[in-house]
Order: C-alpha cells, then sequence, then structure tokens
C-alpha cells in the first residue's frame, strides 16, 4: 500500500448513514487505512403526502414526466417500494455521487449529474442545458421532507412544469449503547457529518466527547447548520463526494495523534 493509502492509518471514523452513501464513503477510507464504523443516525419513513406521491409515481410511470430527479439515493429505495418504474421517455438528473451509484444499480441511465467541482443542486442547475430552452418541460421532484427545495425552486424559475412531492421524511436514530461509549471515550476519532439533520443527531446523542474528535462537514451550508448546533467543525468538505470527505478528515488530523 503507498503512503497515500496508508494516510488514515489507525484512525476511526464514525459513518453516519448506512446505504449507498455509507458502503461508498467507508470504502474510500478503509483505502486510506482508516477503519469506518457505521452507525446510520437517521433512517428513512413514510411521507406525510402518500396520496400525492402514489398519483405523482401514477403520472411518471404512464409517461406523463420528461424528467425526473432526486438528491438521495433514498429515492430508489422509494421508487421499489412502491413497484415504480422510470419509463425509458423520463430522463434522470441527480446530485450526489451516491445517488447516481443507487440509480444506476437498478438500472436505470443518469443523463444528469453535476461535476464533482460542483456536485450540489445549484451546480445541476448550472450545468443542465435542456431546461433553459424555453420548451415546457415536465419534472417531477422527489425529495426528503427536511431537504431544502434548492433544486425545484431553481427549475420552477427556469421555467418547466415542477410538482414538487415529498417522497420520505428524516427521523433520528438512536446510536447504541456500544457506539455511544465509543465516541464519549475517544475510541471513535472522528465523526462525519453530511446533513443539518446529522447535524442535529450528533450534537444531541453526542454530547460527551473528546475534545480531540474531529467533526468533518459535507458542505458549508451543513457546517452552518451544525455550528448553529454548538458543533465545533474541524473540516469541510467543499465538493459531494466520498473522495472530498476523506480528504478533508485527512487535512485537519495532527500526524502525532496517530502515532502510538
Amino acid at each position: 500500500m503507498t503512503a497515500e493509502g496508508n494516510s488514515l492509518a489507525g484512525l476511526r471514523v464514525l459513518v453516519p448513514r448506512g446505504g449507498s452513501w455509507g458502503e461508498l464513503v467507508s470504502k474510500t477510507l478503509r483505502e486510506r487505512g482508516a477503519s469506518s464504523v457505521i452507525a446510520p443516525l437517521v433512517d428513512f419513513a413514510h411521507t406525510s403526502e402518500e396520496d400525492k406521491l402514489i398519483d405523482a409515481l401514477r403520472r411518471l410511470e404512464a409517461g406523463e414526466f420528461d424528467w425526473i430527479t432526486a438528491t438521495s439515493a433514498t429515492v430508489v429505495d422509494v421508487l421499489a417500494h412502491h413497484n415504480a418504474v422510470i419509463p425509458e421517455r423520463t430522463r434522470v438528473a441527480v446530485v450526489g455521487e451516491a445517488t447516481a451509484a443507487a440509480f444506476q444499480a437498478a438500472g436505470y441511465s443518469v443523463a444528469r449529474t453535476p461535476s464533482a467541482s460542483n456536485n450540489s443542486a445549484d451546480g445541476l442547475l448550472q450545468e443542465w442545458p435542456e431546461i433553459s430552452t424555453g420548451e415546457r418541460l415536465k419534472v417531477l421532484t422527489l425529495r426528503s421532507n427536511v431537504a431544502k427545495p434548492v433544486l425545484t425552486g431553481g427549475l420552477i424559475d427556469r421555467g418547466p412544469d415542477v410538482p414538487p412531492v415529498v417522497a420520505f421524511r428524516t427521523v433520528g436514530v438512536p446510536a447504541s449503547l456500544r457506539i455511544r461509549e465509543d465516541v464519549e471515550s475517544g475510541r471513535i476519532n472522528a465523526l462525519l457529518i453530511s446533513s443539518a439533520t446529522i447535524a442535529h443527531e450528533v450534537a444531541t446523542q453526542f454530547r460527551v466527547r473528546p475534545t480531540s474528535t474531529l467533526l468533518v462537514c459535507v458542505g458549508p451550508q451543513t457546517q452552518r447548520e451544525a455550528e448553529a448546533e454548538g458543533l465545533r467543525i474541524d473540516g469541510v468538505a467543499n465538493e459531494r463526494t466520498a473522495q472530498s470527505l476523506i480528504d478533508a478528515v485527512e487535512s485537519v488530523i495532527d500526524p502525532s495523534d496517530m502515532l502510538d
């Protein structure tokens, strides 16, 4: 293994989500020599707009939409739960490498995704030429109840017909006693924070932790939300990719902390 591959050797990192995102981040951590501890702090529940969702999925299968968007891999689980299929005429636009990977694993081609240097809803809007032609497109946006409607609002401003649908609710999940003890004792060296909801769970569930425990966020918006929860953020990944997140962890490590 190269020196770069060993750059996080000895570090135990709590990955606060499972699924495609958790697997992708854990794999990248292991490639750098770290140990990943997947301990989901959030889960997903049925939407309070179930009737609206079912109607939208019926219209999707009937071919009424030109595009479907997603900023979370959970949308693939929602489609599977309802046995809904995206027709061939409907193209897919997503944000996030884990989201793209989940759609591709489910057999869907992803037509639009922002570049790695601007992997965000704003980035997708900037790199999506079809929505700025003046054509009256129909776009289905499926999102979490806590997701800010940046993509929905941006699409509406550009002219497409967009029926926003809350496809699922994000809810907190209590960490196990073992995980809480590992965080409190310092056996977990770093915590990753990928959303405002996870920032809230970290702030409330892990109030007691050593000052040496690193907190690393995905994106400046999540950083602001985490700091509003009273968290001290040590590093920020500027791109919504696993590699960028791991680079942010690496950038704030004191090499002396990794010595025996």
